[in-house]
């Protein structure tokens, strides 16, 4: 396996009867972070290892979606630390502009306050009151799940240095004209009163209307038809399509706008779609992202008529009325004036709204901030394109290029005072001028600067070299940029990923952020189903860890994350991880009673039994193929090959199959007592970035060493032993058949049995004795008869069932067995002898079916045999 130079005690066997993840899991973090086990160090020579953590909000608490993702981040960089990397997860937090502003903002309505109340200045000082004393929980609870993250190195995307980068990198994007100030369509929230990102945009089906109205007059009239009457106040035009003979001698000509004294005119675009609906639309640039387009290319008006809180400002009887209300004042007089066509109530269509407040968003033309996407997008394309930067799962890159080939230019303004402040100051005359970290703001009268914030998603697209310094060429960046990879949801591909790889090449001379992105899913419940407070399945992970521990969560977790995929939970499974974690606790401690040690080196080869070589065998292959699952970035395959060679291979069988070595005492029993030793070493060791705490008590105690957390990661020594597997196998396949045999009949599972073991000359032989202790087989006494006789693996397992079964009540159960059997052949032989079915059938189906039939083949064998055993009536 691997050498390990930790400084050595004398190892115990003393471990609690129970384990008690309460009693362990804190005292261990903290003796951790004591110690420095996660710190980073710039200066070192090994090789750099470097995940950032996506930052969760500070007004956050971790949920199961971080729970998530934490696991899997620390499960990689557990290993990469052990396999000798200096390795950094880099902590830290998001400002949160919107979030944040809410949680502040309530607060003072609690006290009959306004942030205006207060005025900008005392605002902010306000909001980092507030961070100081009640935001950053999510970081103790961090600590709860195990994160093994650089403490020391924590940030906060408002912290001095990254709000330094944050207008080094507005600067110098503002100097190369990639980013820009225009009238442009947003989505707006009129409660937060500010634009906000697409990502911070929820749509869901909302029941609404749809109303068809006639504009214009006689035959120079046409039907559009909406579910936002209200914005018809601000039309400018009606399109249809260039080629739609319906219209065709409308284009050009203006029509009679209804409830309003304006006429509109009729424009010809391939917009429309004229399968849909009439064929025409209705075109309101001010309100909508695709009348805008429209607009521009017909050199239409941007007529707005509503405010930032979404009150209509034009048009006398609807002025002051809020957008709901003038919607129904509007279909009303249009219904009285003649010009409904049609209504359709309840009308169910996709909504957006806010994230944080749950407002429905009002498309709204405004004066914004620009990143001019174009040249950056194409870049962050070509990285992965050009294997700079892999994708994980690869299917996924085809998301990714459908959405940086179709970037639009992003808005990066909000209209808040938490956050960072757009850099740019306007003069009395006009004058703009973009101000550096470094330089100093324009004063003087009339002097101002932009009341904007930066998005948030601006300041935490340069997380990856922020975070080490940037704009400074320091120790750190130079040690860890670019990451190694990056462990983040699908759901943000688009808008965190895509944004630090565009910030990243274009800030560090085209070096990606990261070599790697590895996506997972979504945390769902057990049923699959999304979790929402609404739908009442909602899990606060620390209510599980309190419950069962941290551990147990940790496995159940990354025991479903298959990439890219979404990861269903639900608490009988964090039962069972409970359970496999107990299961890991008391198999050891009976293993350390029994003679298990890691003192002095492994015994040659020769003095190995079969059961030991077999063992060793396995451990190897384990150790292979975990690391190949760890490459791939396959936990939940990784951590389901742990499970079953813990509990079924090493804790079902090789501890099992050893215990009659162990009880007989002597030289083999110090052997056994050494591979166990050494199994136990390497297995804790493989479990560790996955189970963290039960791991270090039981390797700690095994080994009298300092921590696992900075031991050797185990490798493959190449041992493999065909034979002893095969001969190991070979026992498994006769205990496993005879243990099928006795509880087809009822006997209990102590319950003691006459048997007669005919091993012949195989290997079995030398393994009578723990397969009489493993089946509670008695040896064969006086009377002895053989009521039923078992061929098995090669050999032949007589019992004597007089006084335990009913041999009749056992004929006809083999019987009935033997019917099935052979009913199932006959269908097998039925497909496979079919040649349309063949001519037509998938080749697995096929496959499947002569499987079936070489199963059916053995079953009747056995059977056969266990009748031709059983006593004569």
């Amino acid at each position: 396996m691997t050498e390990n130079t930790q400084q050595q005690t004398a190892p115990t066997t003393e471990l609690p009867t129970q384990y008690a993840p309460a009693e362990v899991e804190g005292p261990l973090y903290e003796r951790w972070v004591e110690r420095g086990y996660f710190e980073a160090d710039a200066k070192s020579e090994k090789p750099p290892y470097t995940i950032v953590i996506p930052p969760p909000n500070v007004t956050g608490s971790l949920h199961l979606g971080h729970a998530f993702e934490h696991t899997l981040i620390d499960a990689l960089t557990r290993r990469k630390r052990m396999q000798g990397f200096e390795t950094l997860w880099q902590p830290g937090m998001d400002h949160a502009g919107i979030a944040t502003q809410n949680v502040v903002e309530r607060e003072l309505a609690k006290e009959g306050k306004s942030r205006h109340d207060l005025g900008r200045e005392a605002f902010v000082e306000r909001v980092w009151q507030w961070k100081a004393e009640s935001g950053g929980q999510i970081s103790g609870q961090m600590k709860r799940l195990g994160d093994g993250v650089a403490w020391s190195r924590e940030r906060f995307t408002m912290d001095e240095g990254l709000s330094q980068a944050v207008q080094t990198i507005f600067k110098k994007l503002y100097d190369d004209e990639l980013i820009y100030r225009a009238e442009r369509i947003i989505n707006w929230c009129p409660r937060c009163l500010t634009a906000i990102s697409d990502i911070e945009v929820e749509y869901q089906d909302d029941d609404g209307e749809l109303v068809s109205i006639r504009y214009g007059e006689g035959e120079d009239s046409l039907v559009v038809a909406t579910t936002r009457a209200e914005t018809m106040l601000g039309d400018t035009a009606v399109a249809v399509h260039p080629d739609d003979e319906r219209y065709r001698h409308l284009v050009g000509r203006r029509i009679k706008l209804p409830l309003t004294d304006r006429t509109i005119p009729v424009v010809a675009d391939t917009h429309v779609d004229p399968e849909f609906g009439t064929g025409a639309v209705k075109v309101t640039p001010a309100h909508d992202p695709n009348d805008f387009e429209i607009g521009q290319r017909h050199d239409l008006p941007n007529l707005a008529v509503m405010d930032e809180r979404a009150v209509i400002t034009t048009h006398g009887p609807f002025q002051g009325l809020d957008r709901l209300e003038a919607r129904s004042a509007i279909v009303a007089a249009l219904r009285a004036e003649g010009r409904i066509v049609a209504e359709k109530r309840p009308y169910t269509h996709s909504v957006g709204h806010c994230s944080r407040c749950k407002t429905t968003i009002e498309p709204r033309l405004s004066m914004q901030w620009w990143v001019k996407v174009g040249p950056l997008a194409q870049a962050a394309g070509d990285a992965v394109r050009d294997g700079k930067v892999t994708i994980h799962p690869q299917e996924m890159e085809k998301r990714y290029f459908d959405w940086v080939d179709n970037l639009h230019d992003w808005c990066i303004s909000r209209q808040l005072w938490w956050g960072h402040r757009i850099p740019v100051w306007y003069g009395p005359d006009g004058e703009v001028v973009c101000v550096g970290p470094d330089e100093q703001p324009p004063s003087g009268e009339g002097w101002h600067q932009d009341t904007d914030v930066l998005d948030t998603w601006f300041s935490s697209g340069l997380w990856p070299f922020s975070t080490l310094g940037w704009p400074e060429r320091t120790e750190s960046l130079a040690k860890f940029y670019p990451n190694s990879v990056l462990v983040t949801g699908y759901d943000i591909l688009f808008f965190w990923v895509a944004r630090m790889m565009m910030f990243g090449l274009y800030a560090m001379d085209g070096t990606p952020p990261f070599h790697t992105i590895a996506l997972h899913g979504m945390v769902r419940d057990q049923n699959g189903k999304k979790m929402s407070k609404s739908f009442g399945n909602v899990v606060n992970p620390l209510d599980w860890m309190d419950e069962y521990g941290s551990d147990a969560v940790r496995f159940t977790l990354a025991n479903g994350a298959n990439p890219g995929v979404d990861v269903p939970i639900g608490e009988d499974w964090v039962k069972a991880s409970r359970n496999f974690a107990n299961k890991i606790w008391n198999a050891t401690r009976f293993a350390l009673m029994n003679g298990a040690t890691i003192e002095g080196d492994l015994p040659p080869v020769e003095r190995l039994s079969a059961t030991d070589r077999w063992i060793l065998s396995r451990l190897n292959a384990t150790v292979a193929q975990v690391d190949a699952y760890y490459e791939d970035y396959q936990f939940a395959k990784l951590s389901d090959a742990l499970y079953h060679f813990a509990w079924d291979e090493v804790f079902d069988w090789y501890v099992e199959l050893s215990k009659t070595t162990f009880f007989a005492g002597g030289e083999q029993a110090e052997v056994s007592g050494r591979v166990l030793g050494e199994v136990l070493d390497v297995m804790l060791r493989l479990l560790h970035p996955i189970v963290p705490f039960v791991t270090e008590a039981l390797w700690t105690t095994l080994t009298g060493r300092e921590s696992v957390v900075i031991a050797d990661w185990p490798k493959d020594s190449g041992f493999r032993d065909p034979a002893a597997e095969a001969e190991i196998e070979n026992l498994q396949q006769v205990v496993t058949e005879v243990r099928r045999f006795r509880a087809d009949q009822g006997l209990q599972p102590g319950q003691k049995v006459p048997a007669r073991l005919e091993l012949g000359g195989t290997a079995l032989a030398a393994h009578e004795a723990a397969i009489r202790q493993l089946l509670r087989l008695q040896p064969e006494g006086e009377g002895f008869s053989a009521t039923a006789s078992l061929p098995v693996g090669g050999a032949t397992v007589a019992l004597d069932l007089s006084g335990t079964i009913d041999v009749e009540a056992e004929r006809k159960r083999l019987t009935k067995d033997l019917a099935a059997a052979e009913k199932e052949k006959a269908q097998a032989n039925g497909k496979l002898g079919n040649e349309a079915f063949l001519a037509k059938a998938p080749d697995n189906v096929v496959e499947k079916i002569r499987t079936r039939l070489a199963k059916a083949d053995e079953d009747i064998a056995r059977i056969q045999a266990q009748l031709a055993n059983l006593p004569q009536a």
